[in-house]
């Protein structure tokens, strides 16, 4: 589940992106101040950050630069999502590592559109559009996975594995590079066990399974050459 990570101090706001967000199909986590919010980060890295700018503790944009300084972490999508509506500020906000910046008010329909548009440049298995390659197609909506139109039964961890290569087409992914992506830096999972999923993958797809290629030495890739 895609988890969007609000940080809002002013209540009414707040559950109104959260209302927002669970309307398009995410997972969300409200955190009024960046303490918080920083505590949640460490603990389960969400895949996309609304930030304000003013909060009770710290300003977000030290938040940010917190998120962008992490190795860990700093790969973040992040929105601000202020009043302040002077372009000095968004200029600031952008400059210190926002990927997007939404004044407020703001319209609902914007905020999904910019959030899908931005999760589809920066982290595209977490977008929610159909992903193919060859006869294989899988649907994020319904978490579905097909070969030449017909669904076929697939396991959880060989479907988010599927999902990631997808998304990252003819790109090879070390096996410690696959947990971190596909599980998690907080998953324990040894790196051997990568291999066990590659396998029930590909005997998942039955026909289709020479679109996930091993790269000795390094790891896989999907690719239909």
């Amino acid at each position: 589940m895609t988890t969007i990570l609000i940080v809002e101090d002013e209540p009414a706001i707040a559950e109104l992106i959260a209302y927002t967000v669970k309307g398009a199909g995410w997972d969300s986590f409200v955190a009024g101040d960046t303490a918080s919010a920083w505590e949640f980060v460490q603990r389960r890295t969400p895949q996309l950050a609304l930030l304000d700018w003013m909060l009770p503790d710290r300003s977000g944009l030290h938040l940010l630069s917190k998120i962008r300084g992490d190795r860990q972490v700093q790969q973040m999508p992040v929105i601000m999502l202020t009043a302040r509506s002077m372009e000095e500020d968004k200029i600031v906000g952008l400059d210190n590592g926002a990927d997007d910046y939404i004044t407020k008010p703001f319209s609902p329909r914007e905020l999904t559109a910019r959030i899908k548009a931005l999760l589809r440049r920066k982290s595209p298995e977490h977008a929610q559009e159909t992903l193919s390659a060859g006869a294989v197609s899988l649907d994020p909506v319904s978490c579905s996975v097909a070969i030449d139109g017909v669904r076929i039964e697939i396991g959880h961890a060989e479907y988010k594995l599927l999902k990631f290569f997808l998304a990252h087409p003819d790109r090879v992914f070390s096996r410690s590079q696959l947990l971190d992506k596909v599980w998690g830096d907080h998953v324990v999972i040894e790196e051997r066990t990568v291999d066990v999923h590659v396998l029930r993958l590909r005997k998942a797809l039955r026909e289709a399974e020479t679109l996930i290629k091993t790269v000795r030495s390094v790891g896989y890739m999907l690719s239909e050459k």
